[in-house]
C-alpha cells in the first residue's frame, strides 16, 4: 500500500494551460500558434457531426499554415504513428493538436514526442528511449473517458505483433488542454459509456494504486465522485450540464493516474483488448468488479472512503452502474484464447506492478476464469 506520509509524487507533471468552459475550442488556434504558424491538427470522425472543423474552430489567423487530418477509427498502430510523423516532416509541423477520442489523442501526442526521433517509432513502442523532445502538443478531448490530455503516455498497438502497449515520456505532457463540455454532445451513447466507465477505474485505480500520494488521493477521490454522480445521467442526456461534471471528472482521474499510476484492470485490459478487439472501456468495465474483489482486503479503509463518495456500496453501484450502461459481460461463455499470452503480458504491465495487491499468475488466472464464465 502507499505512503500514507507521501504528499506529493516524486515526480509531478501537469499540462501548463487549461481552458475549461463551453465554447472554449475558438481558442484552440490563436493558443496554439504560439507555438508556431505550421500546425497539424488530427480530429475524430465524430466532430464532422457538428459541420466542418473549420467552422467548428473559426477562421484561421493570417499567416497560419495548417494542415487538418481526420483519423479513419479505430485504435491507433505504430503504423499510422509512423505515417502521421511522416506528414509532419513534410509539412515542417511547428505543433500537433488532437481534437477527440482517446485514439486521436493518443496518435496525436506520440506523433509530437516522436517528431524528432531519430529512431522508427516500432523501436520506442519496444520500450527504447526517447532521446529528444519532440514538439507541442495541445488536446481537447470529445469524450470523457481515457484522461489522455492529462497523461504523458500513449498507447498503440503494434499491427506486426498485435502487441498493445504505451509509449511512455515525461515530454508528452499535454502544453494546452480545451476542456469543452460542447464537444462531447455528439458523442454517441456507446462511447458515452465505455469512456466513463475507463475513467471510473482509472479513478479508483489511482486512488488504490500503491504509488498514491495524498495529492493523487483528492483528485482521484473527486474523480470518484463527479463520474459515479454523473455518468449515467449523462449517457441519458448528453446535451445536459452532466456532461461538464463527467469531463472535469475524467480530467482529475487522468492526472491522479498520471502522477500515481493504476492498477491490475489497465494490466489485463491491454491483452484482452487487442486479442477481442473489444473498445478498452467496455473492457475495464467487465473487469473492474474483480479487480475490486481482488484488491477488497488490501485496500482496507480506502474501500469504505470510496463507498462514502459515491453514497452506496462501492462493489453494487460498479456493478450496477456496467449493467444499466448495457455493457454487460462481453466475454462471458467465450473460449479463453492465447491465455499464455495474456497472462504474461498481465504480468509485465507497468499498471499491474503498482496494483495495490501483488499480482501473480494465480491471480491472473482467477480473473479470466470469471470474466469467462457463463
Amino acid at each position: 500500500m502507499p505512503d500514507p506520509e507521501a504528499m506529493l509524487p516524486d515526480t509531478l507533471l501537469l499540462p501548463a494551460h487549461v481552458l475549461h468552459t463551453r465554447g472554449a475550442i475558438r481558442k484552440l488556434l490563436p493558443e496554439c500558434l504560439r507555438y508556431g504558424r505550421r500546425g497539424l491538427i488530427l480530429h475524430g470522425r465524430a466532430l464532422e457531426t457538428r459541420g466542418t472543423v473549420a467552422s467548428l474552430l473559426g477562421p484561421a489567423p493570417d499567416g497560419s499554415d495548417l494542415v487538418i487530418l481526420r483519423h479513419q477509427g479505430g485504435e491507433p498502430t505504430v503504423a499510422e504513428l509512423d505515417a502521421l510523423i511522416q506528414k509532419i516532416h513534410a509539412h515542417g509541423t511547428e505543433w500537433v493538436a488532437g481534437i477527440g477520442g482517446g485514439s486521436v489523442l493518443d496518435l496525436a501526442k506520440a506523433a509530437a514526442a516522436l517528431a524528432n526521433a531519430p529512431r522508427d517509432p516500432w523501436q520506442y513502442h519496444d520500450g527504447a528511449p526517447l532521446e529528444t523532445p519532440g514538439i507541442p502538443f495541445i488536446a481537447a478531448p470529445t469524450t470523457a473517458g481515457t484522461g489522455s490530455e492529462a497523461t504523458v503516455n500513449a498507447v498503440l498497438t503494434n499491427e506486426r505483433t498485435n502487441c498493445k502497449k504505451s509509449i511512455r515520456d515525461h515530454s508528452m505532457m499535454a502544453r494546452i488542454v480545451i476542456l469543452d463540455a460542447d464537444l462531447l454532445t455528439s458523442c454517441p451513447h456507446p462511447v458515452i459509456a465505455a469512456s466513463g466507465m475507463d475513467a471510473l477505474t482509472q479513478a479508483i485505480e489511482a486512488f488504490t494504486s500503491r504509488h498514491a500520494t495524498t495529492f493523487s488521493d483528492a483528485l482521484a477521490l473527486e474523480g470518484i465522485r463527479l463520474l459515479s454522480a454523473n455518468l449515467l445521467p449523462g449517457w441519458e442526456n448528453p446535451e445536459s450540464p452532466h456532461m461538464d461534471a463527467l469531463l472535469s471528472g475524467s480530467f482529475l482521474a487522468g492526472i491522479a493516474l498520471s502522477s500515481a499510476r493504476l492498477g491490475v484492470v489497465h494490466g489485463i485490459a491491454h491483452p484482452l483488448g487487442s486479442i477481442y478487439h473489444m473498445p478498452h472501456g467496455q473492457v475495464c468495465a467487465a473487469c473492474l468488479p474483480h479487480a475490486i474483489d481482488l484488491n477488497r482486503e488490501v485496500i482496507g479503509r480506502k474501500y469504505d472512503r470510496m463507498s462514502q463518495t459515491i453514497g452506496t456500496d462501492l462493489q453494487t453501484f460498479v456493478r450496477q452502474l456496467a449493467s444499466g450502461l448495457g455493457l454487460g459481460r462481453p466475454f462471458a461463455g467465450l473460449p479463453v484464447k492465447d491465455r499464455e499470452r495474456i497472462i504474461a503480458e498481465t504480468l509485465s504491465s507497468g499498471s499491474t506492478k503498482a496494483n495495490p495487491k501483488t499480482i501473480d499468475r494465480k491471480d491472473v488466472e482467477w480473473m479470466l476464469d470469471r470474466l469467462f464464465r457463463i
